[in-house]
Formats: C-alpha cells, sequence, structure tokens
C-alpha cells in the first residue's frame, strides 16, 4: 500500500501549485484523506482534510481561502494552492485513515506518502 506525492516545487510569492496524492495497492474508498506540512523545526500541522465521500472537507484558518481540496476518485486528491506566501514553505505529506470522518490528528491516520517539498520565495 502506498501513497504517491506529488506537484511541489518553487514559487514566488502571490504563485500556485497543485499537489497530487495517488494511492495504490487498495481502494481508499473508505478512507478520509489530508494534507499535512512540515516546516523546519516545527510541528507536522494539517493543512486540509476531506471525507471519504468528498463531500465534507476541512481547511486550516493559515490557508482558508488560498486551497482547494478534492478529491477526484477513491485513490486520488489534489491540493489546488494559489496566492502562496513564504510561510507555506513546508515539506507536505499527504495522509489516509480509515473513517467516513475528516480527522485532524496525525494519530489518526494509517498510512503516509513520501512528501513534496513547496519552497515559496519572497
Amino acid at each position: 500500500v502506498q501513497l504517491q506525492a506529488s506537484g511541489g516545487g518553487l514559487v514566488q510569492t502571490g504563485g500556485s501549485l497543485r499537489l497530487s496524492c495517488a494511492g495504490s495497492g487498495r481502494t481508499f474508498s473508505s478512507y478520509s484523506m489530508g494534507w499535512f506540512r512540515q516546516a523546519p523545526g516545527k510541528e507536522r500541522e494539517l493543512v486540509a482534510a476531506i471525507s471519504w465521500s468528498g463531500g465534507n472537507t476541512f481547511y486550516a484558518d493559515s490557508v482558508k481561502g488560498r486551497v482547494i481540496l478534492s478529491r477526484d476518485n477513491a485513490n486520488t486528491v489534489n491540493l489546488q494552492m494559489s496566492s502562496l506566501k513564504p510561510e507555506d514553505t513546508a515539506v507536505y505529506y499527504c495522509a489516509a485513515g480509515r473513517s467516513s470522518l475528516i480527522m485532524r490528528s496525525t494519530c489518526s491516520y494509517d498510512y503516509w506518502g513520501q512528501g513534496t517539498q513547496v519552497t515559496v520565495s519572497s
């Protein structure tokens, strides 16, 4: 079972990026999905999460209005980020947890992707 995160890169302040997470090895239809990020010296924090149906989403206050999390199918989620700021610089991880509910704690997630670096230059 694997989650493959992609789409990170270097952008200027105000730019946009689209992160994708593709699951393989099983069907994630019974899993909620989330994107976390971790900046150097900081704890991993939840950026956005989506329920297994795709009908419910959560966004951290720090990114609300600037990101959209969508679920293409059971195994693929996308995080569209715009108006990026230097403080968005971090390694971004996708995760999957077996629950119908949106989960906010890292402990609630069962599978993790390898992370993709997002760097926003000022």
